[in-house]
């Protein structure tokens, strides 16, 4: 008896542990969303990029929109391992905000990009970003393909002569301990070569970004 009240205590505690740390990591995650928003706030006022908290190696560069979905979210730069746990980020080997090219930003399945899995041919996005000028600009863009893919199938991430807007994320959706796949979308600027500016209070100072590409988009 005594062996089993010992066995009950430590699972009792087990559990006490996991869903403490569960608290915490959802309690990490609500604080650091907040302080990405408010950098993104700071950014527009100033017209500075503003890290979210003084040891990240990211910043807000944008802010991604699908009506119909109702999706809003803070987009950060450079989609590293680190940088993809607080939120939908640029892949490094795509064009930059406001670039001609292929701008490609990826997230999280389980997170960020779940709400991909309402998404439809037609589907209007708005985004936002800064230039280096401190001007804030907007784009619209109307979603034109929607496809399942394999992880060694990048053709829709390699650079493109048209302006074009690419999501990424592991599939299917969900926390499933397996994505073996890739859901990709593919939009297009809805007037070519054409968006919304205004401009803002200072310049932005020289910076560097942060360096590296990463493709994996694993939950």
């Amino acid at each position: 008896m005594k062996a089993l009240r010992v066995i009950a205590t430590c699972i009792v505690l087990a559990g006490a542990c996991l869903t403490g740390r569960a608290l915490y990591l959802h309690a990490k995650a609500e604080l650091a969303g907040i302080l990405i928003r408010r950098a993104w706030e700071q950014s527009i006022g100033t017209g500075k990029p503003h890290a979210p908290w003084a040891w990240a190696d990211t910043y807000p560069i944008g802010r991604l929109r699908i009506g119909r979905i109702g999706y809003d979210e803070i987009v950060l730069e450079d989609a590293s391992a680190r940088n993809l746990a607080f939120g939908p980020a640029r892949l490094m080997s795509g064009a930059g905000m406001g670039e001609p090219g292929n701008l490609v930003l990826a997230g999280h399945r389980t997170s960020w990009f779940r709400p991909l899995r309402g998404i439809a041919t037609g589907d209007t996005i708005e985004l936002d970003w800064f230039d280096g000028r401190g001007k804030l600009h907007s784009r619209n863009y109307t979603v034109e393909v929607i496809q399942v893919t394999t992880p060694d199938d990048v053709s829709l991430l390699s650079p493109t002569t048209e302006d074009a807007l690419t999501l990424i994320t592991c599939y299917p959706f969900g926390s499933s301990p397996k994505s073996p796949q890739r859901f990709v979308v593919r939009a297009t600027p809805v007037n070519r070569g054409s968006h919304r500016s205004r401009a803002l209070g200072n310049n932005f100072p020289d910076i560097d970004s942060p360096g590296g590409t990463h493709v994996q988009t694993s939950a």
